[in-house]
């Protein structure tokens, strides 16, 4: 079955047609869910959560071709997995003055593996970590992440600063070099 038979499908409540999708989706969607949310456990019951929502929403979804699934069912999880961290208090926002300006030389996460830059980026405390991955992984500016998360863009600003700083901090720790 297509793409656009399995969106059909499911939006006739088709079970096998929604196992497909989630069997299609499933994986990455859950690699973005633990992007944000730090316990395994948790990150799959919020992939199961944002599921259940796409497919309770599966009408007002129009199928534009394969990465206009993706491109929702990604929109849904970031939407859960931030709602989940609003409900567990994991939001940590530093005071303004604290942003400073940093970078990590090009080359430096080139020469790393995405799996040990994935392992630096867990290892990020929430708030942080949420920023990071809103900015630099899924492309929001700092103005929507600031309506996303109910702060100020400075607040945005200054929490991917600290985030840089903080993997900076771990990048020195494994002796990589970086410039300031």
């Amino acid at each position: 079955m297509d793409e656009a038979g399995i969106i059909a499908g499911c939006k006739n409540n088709d079970r096998k047609a929604q196992k497909a999708l989630f069997e299609a989706y499933s994986k990455g969607m859950l690699l973005l869910c633990r992007r944000y949310v730090r316990d395994a456990h948790d990150a799959e019951e919020v992939l199961l959560t944002g599921f259940s929502k796409f497919f309770a929403s599966i009408e007002r979804f129009e199928y534009a071709g394969a990465k206009s699934i993706g491109g929702w069912l990604k929109k849904i999880m970031v939407n859960e997995c931030l709602m989940h961290l609003r409900r567990n208090n994991s939001i940590e926002v530093v005071s303004e003055e604290l942003a400073a300006a940093t970078t990590i030389a090009d080359d430096v996460l080139e020469k790393m593996s995405a799996d040990a830059i994935l392992q630096l980026i867990d290892r990020l405390p929430d708030g942080y970590r949420m920023v990071f991955n809103l900015y630099v992984i899924e492309g929001y500016n700092h103005r929507e992440i600031a309506e996303l998360l109910c702060i100020t863009e400075g607040g945005s600003k200054s929490q991917l600063s600290r985030a840089k700083i903080f993997l900076q901090n771990m990048l020195q720790q494994k002796d990589i070099v970086y410039a300031r």
